[in-house]
């Protein structure tokens, strides 16, 4: 096996622990009454898609989101409903990735938002008081790369990028879909269930 060198780990799942009931019941609650059909544990559909992809700005969402609804929602009750999807941010998780970093090049690949990613990089963040950017050489996101994963596009702006060499590099999700694209492209792979402590399992596989 090469030497891993580099560990690539999923945001939402795998490092915040996501509640996908809360985050549908908050929408509803605003007024997106279709918000099972909309919102997905991995990738989302629709306009809710198309801002985690890049093709919509926070501001046409916000506004495709009041169109759909037919209410003058604020941009604040849009933010609480997209927030719904935050359980727990464990601090332990985080601390873990500093200890990684001094061995490995620690990469963030991330569907994700605007909306979410406006917390996620401030001092809210964390207990600690650090933004998310404290804790990897480099984040990539979905909206930034303008496609969300599984779609390989995502996965090969990462390699390219970094730049990193797939076999020498540890990819952590807990999507089956993009686990698989991650091994078709020649990623190490662990899949940790939602909650997971998978520290242990992670440095097995970087001791083999």
């Amino acid at each position: 096996m090469e030497r891993i060198r580099n560990i690539v780990f999923d945001l939402g799942g795998v490092l915040i622990d996501l509640d996908h009931h809360q985050a549908i019941s908050r929408f509803e609650e605003i007024g997106v009454k279709d918000a099972k059909q909309l919102l997905d544990p991995y990738e989302q559909k629709g306009f809710f898609l198309e801002v985690e992809n890049g093709k919509i700005d926070v501001d046409t969402f916000c506004r495709k989101l009041r169109e759909h609804t037919g209410k003058q929602l604020s941009y604040d009750e849009i933010k609480y409903a997209w927030m719904g999807f935050i359980a727990d941010v464990p601090q332990y998780k985080l601390d873990f990735l500093l200890e990684l970093r001094k061995k490995y090049k620690v990469y963030l690949l991330s569907n994700t938002n605007p909306i979410v990613q406006s917390w996620a990089r401030s001092e809210a963040f964390t207990p600690a008081g650090r933004p998310i950017s404290a804790y990897f050489d480099k984040m990539y996101t979905s909206y930034e790369a303008g496609a969300t994963k599984p779609d390989a596009a995502i996965f090969d702006r990462m390699i390219e990028d970094a730049p990193l060499i797939p076999a020498e590099t540890l990819f952590v999700d807990d999507a089956k879909s993009n686990i698989e694209v991650g091994q078709g492209l020649g990623f190490h792979t662990y899949q940790p269930g939602n909650g997971e402590d998978w520290r242990e399992a992670v440095l097995d596989i970087l001791e083999k």
